[in-house]
């Protein structure tokens, strides 16, 4: 992220994409109204976007843990809030057929906790597609993502993100979830480069909630 003028910021790719698909996936959710900051593609790298400022969901958790109950909440209602808004038909369908519009990435490192409420960045995996696949990519992220090599720091992480997924799950079918699983973790692996730590971790979490 870069400066970019009073009161946008520049978020630049390292490599070239679909810049003006995540900005039409942002800005249909935006016209829904759902809490996604303004934007507009420069080029193939570039993006201006509207600021934001406040902690993550994840920085706010971090350092007030009581709030756990409440943002796990809050993340499945911001997930809800999305999937009842119909899906673009030009966006992909990679982890199943369906109308609702999914993030793909929604997690708390990807809310921002502004004065005006939470906002959701980081669109470039928008989709269509079953919503219950879309939560159970959250569940994949928040259970598999490597904590910090720190000791200290790994064991705080960890105990808080058992706690926060706990809260989470209580707001879904867990059954359901599980048969969306092994499409999600398919969809992970093959589009980003995951440490083997984490892959790992996917591949135990899809075998012991085998439908």
């Amino acid at each position: 992220m870069f400066e970019h003028g009073a009161g946008e910021v520049l978020r630049r790719y390292r490599e070239p994409r679909d810049t003006e698909g995540e900005v039409v996936a942002m800005e249909h959710a935006r016209t829904h109204g759902y809490p996604v900051p303004a934007a507009r593609a420069l080029n193939e790298t570039d993006i201006v976007m509207e600021r934001l400022d406040g902690p993550t969901m994840l920085e706010d958790v971090m350092e007030h843990p009581w709030r756990i109950a409440r943002h796990a909440a809050m993340l499945a209602g911001l997930l809800d809030r999305l999937h009842a808004i119909p899906a673009p038909d030009l966006l992909p369908t990679p982890v199943g057929e369906g109308g609702a519009f999914l993030h793909l990435d929604l997690h708390p490192e990807n809310v921002v906790l502004t004065a005006r409420g939470p906002m959701v960045i980081d669109w470039p995996n928008a989709a269509r597609g079953p919503g219950a696949a879309d939560v159970a990519h959250t569940w994949l992220v928040l259970a598999c993502s490597l904590p910090p090599e720190d000791r200290l720091k790994r064991a705080v992480t960890l105990v808080g993100r058992r706690l926060f997924l706990a809260f989470f799950l209580r707001h879904y079918p867990r059954a359901e979830l599980r048969g969306h699983l092994a499409a999600v973790a398919g969809y992970r692996a093959g589009h980003r480069t995951l440490p083997p730590g984490e892959l790992e971790s996917i591949t135990r979490l899809v075998a012991r909630n085998d439908p």
